[in-house]
Order: structure tokens, then sequence, then C-alpha cells
């Protein structure tokens, strides 16, 4: 196995949680983050030892196997309950001082090096120990070493607590394991075969069918040699270290996969075009397309309407002043519109958007995404109306500067009232000179009609003619205005949607989606060190 591929491997791992961590429970990403800690540790210390433990119930021999392997008493060894009441360590070689300090392994001997130079081998407490600290330290080491061997009794080997417990618990560690049949003298050769059959059934239930197995004895034949030939052969090949962290990094990846076992999924475009639509009402945006069209009949009547009558027009406000609108370029405007809070059931289908743009990303998800895009789409909430508000506030609405056509026919109704009021003179002072009795001037005509009499109605009818062919053009181009003006205000809008509520939900779909090709490449890779 090569160092390179299981660091890729804890690299994936590493980023798997890094990616998932801003938007996931810690206590999903518990396991996962730990092995990545521990794998850092231990890849950081000696490669050139190989951590061992022997494990096994009271009386097993488990301590009596481990002082033979030693070739010296260090561990006690009885009957009594508890019998290994703290760890030991026997060390061949040196150099190991640091693995211990963070395996955290107080009782420590050396031994002359020899064939298992590099072996570290731990005489754990027993699992079954009445005391409950040392089941905690069992399991804390468990979690640690780099081979594991089950040391069982021949009376002892189908216990329901070591494979329920245990066994079946490393079923994703079966490279890292070894089971030894101890006390094997106990048993005749027929008896002993038996024992090692009816294990093995066991074993591959457990999920470690392949698993190697020895059988072991500290007073007579076999001896210790079958399990020293499976210790010397994992240090020299110095595998073990790197088998466990794969097979860490497996059974917590199986354990990780369900929360991003859904294909990643994408924004709904019928979902974001309903967020716009909520939005835009709840921003008043119906109300300033109609305020911009009425503003535009306002506008054009006082600059194309009977000049005699623009000044009523004077005194009525203009619909987009009276919002704080339109009165300047795009972009100058920086205050906010006097629009008002939306209405309670704007605001209500508002918020229903918002949340439904995060039930429809994540409906194939894991409850956990599904939280976090909830999370995700609420997360700007706070300061949404005030973002949209000065959207519209800062919307060219393009009512600044008054058409072309506006002033030819204002140039017209002023023709047609300087006709008026020419005829209206004339005949007043014709009038006048009438009833002083003074001689008429004459009186040009135009066909049969005194000129003054026709200046008056040629301007009442130029004006009201000008008036009716204006009056719809004007309509028709306030209602395209109030168009463009909803269209731009919902552009407006549609940006803040996306800055608001659709990026922090894309966030966290792109995290799905970066999390999610973590774990198939992880996998790719483990099938590839096998």
């Amino acid at each position: 196995m090569k160092l390179d591929s299981v660091v890729d491997r804890i690299g994936a791992l590493r980023q798997f949680v890094e990616t998932t961590s801003p938007y996931l429970p810690a206590e999903e990403l518990t396991s996962a983050q730990s092995i990545v800690d521990r794998a850092g540790e231990r890849l950081a210390l000696s490669r050139a030892h190989t951590v061992v433990a022997l494990a096994g119930a009271t009386g097993s021999g488990k301590s009596t196997l481990f002082n033979r392997l030693a070739g010296v008493d260090l561990s006690p060894a009885g009957r009594r309950r508890p019998t290994t009441g703290e760890t030991y360590a026997c060390v061949w070689g040196s150099g190991a001082d640091q693995l211990l300090d963070w395996l955290d392994v107080g009782k420590r001997y050396a031994v002359p090096a020899g064939d298992l130079d590099g072996l570290v081998l731990l005489d754990l407490p027993d699992y079954d120990s009445v005391e409950a600290s040392h089941r905690v330290e069992v399991d804390r080491l468990l979690a640690v070493v780099d081979l594991i061997v089950w040391v069982l009794h021949p009376q002892k080997y189908a216990d329901k607590v070591v494979h329920r417990q245990y066994l079946e618990q490393f079923a994703a560690h079966k490279n890292v394991t070894v089971v030894a049949l101890h006390q094997a003298d106990l048993l005749s050769p027929d008896d002993l075969r038996e024992c090692l059959s009816d294990l093995d059934d066991l074993l591959s239930a457990d999920g470690l069918a392949g698993v190697p197995m020895v059988a072991t004895s500290a007073v007579g034949p076999p001896g210790v040699d079958p399990l020293v030939s499976r210790l010397s052969a994992a240090v020299r090949r110095r595998e073990a270290a790197l088998r466990r962290l794969d097979a860490d990094v497996t059974t917590v990846s199986a354990q990780v996969q369900p929360l991003v076992a859904a294909p990643g999924p994408s924004l709904d475009r019928g979902s974001a075009k309903a967020l716009v639509d909520a939005l835009a009402h709840a921003a008043g945006v119906p109300l300033v397309a109609s305020a911009t069209e009425q503003a535009y009949v306002h506008r054009a009547r006082k600059a194309t309407g009977w000049p005699f009558a623009r000044w009523v027009r004077r005194f009525r406000a203009d619909p987009l002043q009276r919002l704080r609108l339109g009165s300047s370029s795009a972009g100058s405007v920086v205050g906010a519109t006097s629009l008002g809070p939306a209405a309670p059931a704007a605001q209500a289908e508002a918020d229903l958007a918002v949340r439904r743009i995060a039930d429809d990303a994540g409906t194939s998800l894991a409850s956990p995404w599904q939280d976090a895009l909830r999370t995700a789409a609420r997360s700007r909430r706070a300061d949404l109306a005030d973002a949209l508000d000065l959207a519209v506030a800062r919307t060219d609405l393009k009512v600044g500067r008054n058409p072309a056509w506006w002033r030819v026919f204002g140039v017209l109704q002023w023709i047609a009232a300087l006709a008026v009021v020419a005829g209206l003179l004339w005949l007043l002072v014709r009038y006048v000179m009438f009833a002083l009795a003074l001689p008429e001037i004459p009186m040009p005509e135009v066909g049969r009609v005194p000129l003054p009499t026709f200046l008056l109605g040629a301007g009442l009818l130029t004006g009201l003619l000008v008036a009716l062919v204006v009056r719809p053009i004007v309509r028709l181009a306030a209602r395209r205005k109030g168009r463009r003006a909803h269209a731009r205000l919902r552009a407006a809008v549609a940006e803040v949607a996306d800055s608001h509520v659709l990026t922090p939900v894309r966030g966290v779909l792109d995290a799905y989606a970066r999390a999610r090709s973590l774990l198939p490449s992880e996998r790719e890779r483990a099938g590839a060190v096998r």
C-alpha cells in the first residue's frame, strides 16, 4: 500500500469536512473530523514502528502471551478480575517514546530488537472488566492502534460480548486484524481443528471472513511462533499503520455517505421566477410602474396641454415625486423611497417564496442539507426589505428628459393660444372703438369671416384638435413607459433576489456538489489501494 494513496484519501476526507462544516451540524461530522485529526497525527509520528494491541477478556491468557512474546514478565498475569488494569507497552528497539506519548501509555519497556525491530506491543486492560475505566481505555486504544490481535480462550471464543460489541464493529478493519486462539494446549488436535473451524464460521458471520487465525500457547505446542510470524511480517511491511488509517477512512466515509447520497440538485427556474415576482410585489413595483405611467401623463399634459390650463397642473403633485422617485438621474438616488412597508399579504407571499426556493432545491437531499438551505435562504432576510427599497430608489425610470414630440405639440398649442389671444384682443379693440363711436378700422376677412373671429375660432379649434390627437398618443406612450419601468424595476429586484437569497442557496448547493464529488473520488482510491 502506498503512502500517497492513503494520504490522498485522508485529504479527500479532510476537504469533505471543510466543505460541509459550515452547513452541517457538528455532530454529523464528529467521526470524520476525528479520523482526519488522528490520521494527521499518526502520519506525523514514526512510520518505522508498528503498534500492535493484544485485546482479550479476563482469563484469556492475554498478559501471559504478552510476557511470552516479550521474553520477560512485564505485565501482571493471573485469574483475578480484572487481571490487567492498565496498558503495558513493550518496544522492540528504540525511538518509540514520542509515539507512546501520543498513545498516552505510561508503562513501557524496551527489549532487544531482533526480528521484531519496530514492534510496539500493547497489553490492553480486559475488555470485559468490571471497571468502567478499563473498558474506556480499551476502546480508546483500539481506535488508534495499527493492528489488533484478539486473544480468545478455547472455552470463550463464542462469547457474544466479544463478537457483538467488538469483532462485528471491526468488520471494515479485517486487514489489520488477527485472531489468536490462545491456550491451544488445552485441546486435542481434533478439538483444536473443530474449534478453529467453528471460530472461522463465527468470524465470517461477523464480517471478518478471511481474517488470519493462529493457535497459540504460552506453555506448550504450538507455542507462540505462529503469532510471531504474523507480527514479524507486519513489522517488515510497515503497512499496518497505513492499512489501519485506510480502514478508518473507509468506515467513516460509509457513515457520512448518506449525507450526500442524492444527486446534486439545482435551483428551480420556476421557483426563482416566483421569488422575483413575490419580492417585486412586496417592493411595490406595480405601484411604482403605475406611478411612472401616471407621471408621464401628468408631465406630458403639462408640456402639450392648453397653455391657459397648464397652470392648474402645477398645483397637482407629480405621482413619482410623491414617492420620492424619478427626480434624479440613474445612480444618484441613494435615499429610501416613501413607499412604506409591504402589506402583510405581500410580505407573507415573499416569505413563502423564499422558503419554497430552499424546499424545492433540497427535496431530494438529506435533512441536514435541507435545513442548511433554509438557513441560507433566510440568511439575509433582515436587510432584504431595505435592499429592495434601495434597488427601487436607484432604478432609472427614464422619465427625466421630455421627448422631442412633446415640444412640437407644445409649440402648436402655443401658436393656437396666441391666435386666440390675438383674435380676442382685436375683437376687444374693435368693441372699444365701437363703444366710443370712433371710426372703425378696416377689418381683413378670411373668406367672409373677419380675421379676428377667424383667429379666435381657428385657435380654439386647433387647440382642441391638438389635445384630441395628443391624448391617445400620450396614453399609449405612458403605458409603454410603465411597462419599461416595470421591467427595469423587476430587473433591479431580481439582482436583490440573487444577492440576498439565490446566491446563499447556490453556495450550499455548490458545497453539496463539491462534497459529493469527494466521496466517490475517495471510494475509487479505496479500491485502487487494495
